[in-house]
């Protein structure tokens, strides 16, 4: 009984060691990284749509027009929506990141520190196509957190997340990296970084942190069939992240490259049919008339292998490689077209519609670049490529991307093409601000747009700050 005894107790200890050697203490790291992650609070006003306003549009000679004033329920034209989620300080002078969609066509941001002070944050830019967005709050001295390099990133190592969700400050979870590189459906140039972190609504835009302390990643999308952690989390590698903080602080704006093609992703079969060696690459479909990809003589059915040396594995590669480099820079393109072909290409400019960028916070002026802009009423446009004006059969016009201020409550709808300012036709997004110049502060202007259904006119207020 007694060896018994010792042989337990001793396997009890052993036990023990060899847990407190394989499982890892983060209170350190919570100690130490905690203070430079924040709360992100939003606040959008909403205009309610006509038939929700409780009278209907009747004009004052109709004989129901008193009836609906009387009796029909009166609801608040404008009503305020909220959310929250996470974000992480990276300068001691007030620089904060987060993901673009916790900060989208929000009028009001409020970042709240550990320590409980709050401060009024503007956007310095919004990048949709990475969803990170840059805010900065006015305040010196703050906690920051330290940079990694994800591609030190090894799957299996533990990593770290610190958020809000929920509204839960300063939650903390943790797990392991379960992939790299992955690719998710609309989301062609971020390689994230997967992990089994619990990660629920509300931790969007927070850190994710190796063992070292470093911020490794943006905590950004989780896979879900329910709406709640399911083990799969999706974080934007932070080098993407800072690249595009980068340009933002710099220029205004996110400049990518672009090629003008179509691609699919090469299959066996299709591998077979092209006599490709092995499968890999990425498979040209289409190819833009005039475009880089076809002043360089690429045509469709070639097979990109290789892109400015860089390896093209699948598909979803090329569109990260291509959109990394600097617009009229001349690339060497290996290609397989009954065999292995080289070839140079200059790289054209994308036009990046899923940029929202402004100087001076929300109610600044606008961002810099011609494609995509931010106007005076709030509206960020792009103008109509030839293939699109061809398809509606318009001369010019604007897009519609996104819309803050006075245009967000308007019935402007993202997609709606502008095609007039009362009865002066739009041909560029120059001209439409040089427009807009001439309407004085607080004067309400009518926007012919063109939808699905036809074309409709819009009545905006401009804003009198």
């Amino acid at each position: 009984m007694l060896r018994k005894l010792v042989f337990f107790a001793f396997f009890g200890l052993f036990a023990q060691s060899v847990a407190a050697v394989n499982l890892p203490d983060f209170t350190e790291l919570v100690e130490q990284q905690g203070p430079a992650v924040v709360n992100v609070s939003t606040t959008q006003l909403i205009r309610a749509p006509q038939m929700y306003q409780g009278i209907p549009n009747v004009p004052e000679n109709d004989p129901f027009y008193e009836f609906f004033h009387r009796f029909a329920p009166q609801v608040p034209r404008e009503q305020e929506s909220q959310s929250l989620g996470s974000g992480f300080i990276i300068s001691s002078d007030g620089y904060v990141l987060t993901n673009a969609h916790v900060v989208d066509r929000a009028d009001k941001i409020t970042v709240r520190l550990t320590d409980k002070r709050e401060f009024k944050a503007k956007v310095i830019g919004a990048d949709k196509r990475t969803d990170v967005a840059l805010l900065k709050i006015d305040a010196t001295g703050l906690p920051k957190v330290t940079l990694g390099n994800p591609d030190q990133v090894k799957v299996g190592e533990w990593v770290l997340a610190i958020g809000s969700p929920f509204g839960f400050d300063s939650s903390v979870t943790a797990g392991i990296v379960s992939a790299k590189g992955r690719s998710l459906p609309q989301e062609n140039y971020v390689p994230f970084i997967q992990t089994d972190v619990a990660i629920n609504p509300g931790n969007s835009g927070g850190p994710l942190f190796n063992m070292k302390g470093e911020v490794v990643g943006i905590n950004s999308q989780i896979y879900s069939r329910s709406g709640g952690y399911m083990g799969l989390s999706f974080s934007i590698p932070i080098d993407v992240a800072m690249d595009v903080v980068n340009q933002l602080r710099s220029t205004g704006k996110v400049t990518r490259g672009r090629i003008g093609v179509t691609i699919q992703e090469v299959t066996r079969e299709l591998a077979d049919s092209f006599g490709l060696p092995k499968v890999g690459g990425a498979l040209i479909s289409a190819v833009e008339k005039g475009g880089p990809a076809d002043k360089a003589g690429v045509q469709p059915s070639d097979v990109i292998l290789k892109f400015d040396g860089k390896a093209v594995k699948s598909s979803a590669d090329l569109p990260r490689i291509v959109a990394a480099i600097k617009p009229g820079t001349k690339v060497s393109v290996q290609l397989w077209r009954k065999g292995t072909k080289d070839i140079s290409l200059v790289v054209g400019e994308m036009r990046d519609e899923g940029v929202v960028a402004q100087r001076g916070g929300r109610s600044g002026g606008n961002s810099a670049g011609s494609s995509v802009s931010e106007t005076r009423l709030g509206l960020v446009v792009s103008e109509l490529n030839d293939q699109q004006k061809a398809e509606l059969q318009v001369e010019g016009g604007l897009i519609v991307e996104d819309m803050t201020g006075s245009a967000a409550r308007s019935q402007l709808q993202r997609g709606d093409v502008i095609l007039a300012v009362g009865n002066i036709e739009i041909h560029s997004l120059n001209q439409f601000n040089e427009v807009l110049k001439k309407v004085p502060r607080g004067r309400n202007i009518a926007l012919l747009v063109r939808r699905s259904d036809g074309t409709v006119y819009v009545s905006i207020k401009m804003d009198e700050k």
